[in-house]
């Protein structure tokens, strides 16, 4: 069964702690006012028809009236204002935790083997499914609780008897709406778990879209996708159709409430047990009782969905981390004046049987260029990764001036390196907001020399917008030559000490491979720089060349080999 309340998310969430508290008091105001609201009312309508009171004489109460009305919208608009705002700021913290959560996380440790677009709907879809929890189903939930309290305790001395009704049939709705969320949260499961398939499967079909037209693979991707969104369509109309009938139910239930204590008022009026003002006060106050148990039981399958939501949220927050976050985390020598050392360093992925890396010694000389070789799979790239602490070695250490990078403050230790991967993402936004991400307070001459000195200029000017020109998903697509220009731009306008570069001219030609070591060449002077290479002309430019292997690591004359003209020395394999 799905709790009312989810006391982790409200535990864990200062907003949400804010957001109860104001529901809380709003709707003990609120049931105050229901409660005066019914009393004045009635009191008017006695005095009206029992006593001929004018109008003039019921000035003052008619006043007190129209002020409690008043005061009841104010309360009803401020309940839904709170609700929106608070779950506005609940969204915006879960989303900031899970998205540097993920973002500390080696995509290869992701919690337990979720696909990109299972995080992807957990992190939107999931993070809204709670806005109608905060904003609908929680302070209905808190109106459900003080309302009915307050009724049956003022309606016990007017009337005993409709007091024993209301306080028997109250229990017996919240027994149908438990019985009700046993369904729902089964439902609820089902339907986020094909929803997060659907979403994860329709985006492997569009990453993968060349490749299945290739191989005329279109149509049973399609078919696939139909099936799964057909499940998704009947498991969202099964849960709908419960939280129908469970409203029709909880409607049916109030109204016999309602009615039985209608006709035990109508009894006691006609016996003279009961007063006119007493028995109106009571049969105003019992549909008003009734209401927020309506209202909760129309939105249960909110709860139901935030509680599968928030367990998917807070699977991704526990997952255990890769990374180790020292307390008392110090500040990092600079890669440009202390060397940089690989000991016996060990890495193993996840699920692997054997070491991407073992056993490495490596030390990357300050203001020196050190280039790696190796074939595919030899662990080049986990070498880079470690370096950039986007995972910790599970053996060994790496050190930077003699500290172990584990020991340094993360974010000031990654703000001292700059980045060229293999292939570089563009991300949506103009050429310019790509050049400047690591520094978006750039000025406008300063990411116009970054794309001349990365020898993006002349490709750039020949745009029509320039620095200007919509790049990335959904707009203009540049080769992989002029990608890799802009992830050079974005390296000279970091203008960090420690340079990592990953294969910058695979996937290239041989003149854009040629302009691109030239570049390069630029871009390391005077910084101490990891260059991951395949092609002779980027370890030509190394002032230290170390091989990997896999299974027998390579000689010094394989590599010299590729690198002829280097005035590179070879650093053990």
């Amino acid at each position: 069964m799905a709790p009312p309340v989810d006391r982790r998310l409200l535990g864990e969430s200062a907003p949400a702690k804010t957001h109860l508290v104001v529901a809380g008091a709003l709707g003990t105001l609120s049931a105050v006012l229901i409660v005066a609201q019914a009393a004045l009312l009635a009191y008017v309508i006695d005095r009206a028809a029992m006593r001929r009171a004018t109008l003039g004489a019921l000035e003052g109460e008619l006043l007190a009236l129209a002020a409690v009305l008043c005061a009841r919208a104010l309360i009803d608009g401020g309940f839904e204002l709170s609700g929106r705002w608070g779950a506005a700021r609940i969204m915006s913290e879960l989303r900031g935790r899970l998205a540097g959560r993920l973002l500390l996380e080696n995509p290869e440790q992701r919690p337990s083997g979720a696909r990109t677009g299972e995080l992807a709907n957990t992190a939107v879809q999931g993070v809204e499914a709670l806005e109608a929890y905060f904003a609908g189903y929680l302070p209905q939930l808190v109106l459900a609780t003080v309302v009915p309290l307050a009724v049956i305790v003022w309606v016990t001395g007017a009337d005993p008897v409709a007091a024993g009704i209301l306080a028997l049939t109250v229990p017996l709705l919240v027994l149908f709406m438990v019985l009700i969320g046993r369904g729902a949260r089964a439902q609820a499961q089902a339907r986020w778990r094909t929803l997060g398939l659907l979403g994860a499967h329709f985006l492997d079909v569009v990453q993968g879209l060349a490749t299945l037209r290739a191989y005329n693979r279109e149509d049973a991707q399609e078919r696939t996708l139909a099936q799964v969104g057909e499940r998704y369509r009947g498991e969202t109309m099964a849960t709908l159709g419960t939280a129908f009938m469970s409203a029709l139910v909880l409607e049916l239930c109030a109204m016999i409430g309602t009615a039985l204590v209608a006709a035990t008022i109508g009894v006691q009026l006609v016996d003279g047990a009961l007063g006119l003002q007493a028995g109106l006060t009571v049969l105003l106050l019992a549909p008003e009782l009734y209401g927020p148990l309506r209202l909760v039981g129309q939105q249960f399958h909110a709860s139901a969905d935030a509680a599968t939501a928030s367990a998917r949220i807070f699977q991704t927050l526990d997952s255990p981390c890769a990374l180790h976050h020292a307390a008392g985390a110090l500040r990092p020598p600079s890669p440009a004046l202390s060397p940089v050392r690989f000991e016996a360093v060990s890495f193993r992925y996840p699920g692997r049987a054997e070491p991407a890396l073992e056993r490495l010694e490596l030390e990357l000389r300050a203001g020196a260029i050190t280039a790696i070789v190796g074939p595919s799979g030899a662990g080049k790239s986990t070498l880079a990764r470690l370096l950039m602490r986007l995972a910790d070695p599970t053996a060994g250490r790496i050190a930077c001036g003699g500290v172990d990078l584990r020991e340094l403050d993360l974010e000031a230790w990654r703000s001292q390196i700059a980045w060229v991967p293999q292939r570089p993402t563009l991300f949506s936004g103009t050429i310019a907001e790509n050049i400047a991400l690591c520094r978006p307070d750039a000025s406008a001459a300063e990411i116009r020399a970054a794309a001349v000195a990365a020898g993006a200029g002349d490709f750039v000017a020949a745009l029509p917008q320039g620095l200007r020109t919509p790049v990335g998903d959904g707009a203009r697509r540049l080769s992989a030559g002029q990608a890799q220009r802009v992830a050079l731009a974005r390296a000279f306008l970091a203008d960090r000490p420690l340079l990592l570069l990953d294969e910058p001219t695979a996937h290239l030609d041989e003149a854009s491979a040629r302009t691109i070591s030239e570049t390069v060449a630029r871009l390391a002077h005077g910084r101490t720089a990891l260059l991951i290479a395949h092609d002779p002309l980027l370890t030509e430019l190394a002032d230290h060349v170390h091989a990997l292997g896999v299974g027998q690591p390579e000689t010094s004359e394989s590599v010299l080999a590729r690198a002829p003209g280097a005035a590179a020395r070879l650093v053990g394999a």
